[in-house]
């Protein structure tokens, strides 16, 4: 190998070590911030005609994403006290172009403490831009037995083989 050939190889394995990191912090930012209520820094973690898609709610755009954040209910649930814990996605990157795979779970403080209120698959679609990576998709769904939710975490590793009883 040349030195040449050598440096591109690093140079190559570099940039792949750095889109992944740089798209693991984008989806592990998600949680502080929503839960801190910075509505235009968690729309800004989307593209602009970004989706976000969760089993509840179909938002097109940062300013619905915002929007949501913003809103009542999600306002009670931080003056309520929550937390929004996301799992360390799996990151696949091809090109300008990546996925992800992982869970979230959303604890609600309640009288009598805190709880569990749902546990979801998350699928995540992204794309780099000229400001960085941007979530293109993310779709969640709840946990609970549906044959959608692990078929969604399953998406992204499409040589994994499902065994079903």
């Amino acid at each position: 190998m040349t030195a040449e050939s050598r440096l591109a190889a690093i140079e190559e394995r570099l940039r792949a070590l750095e889109d992944e990191r740089e798209i693991t912090r984008l989806i592990l930012s998600y949680g502080p911030l929503v839960d801190s209520g910075c509505a235009g820094d968690v729309a800004a973690l989307w593209d602009e005609d970004g989706v976000y898609d969760v089993d509840e709610l179909l938002m097109t755009g940062r300013a619905e994403i915002e929007a949501m954040v913003r809103s009542a209910p999600h306002q009670r649930w931080i003056g309520g006290g929550c937390a929004h814990f996301v799992g360390p996605p799996h990151v696949t990157v091809d090109g300008d172009e990546a996925t992800a795979a992982g869970y979230t779970l959303m604890i609600v403080n309640t009288p009598d403490g805190f709880v569990l209120r749902r546990a979801t698959a998350n699928h995540w679609r992204l794309r780099r831009t000229p400001s960085g990576w941007r979530a293109v998709t993310r779709t969640n769904r709840v946990l609970d037995g549906r044959e959608e939710s692990p078929g969604l975490l399953a998406s992204h590793f499409p040589d994994a083989v499902r065994h079903r009883p």
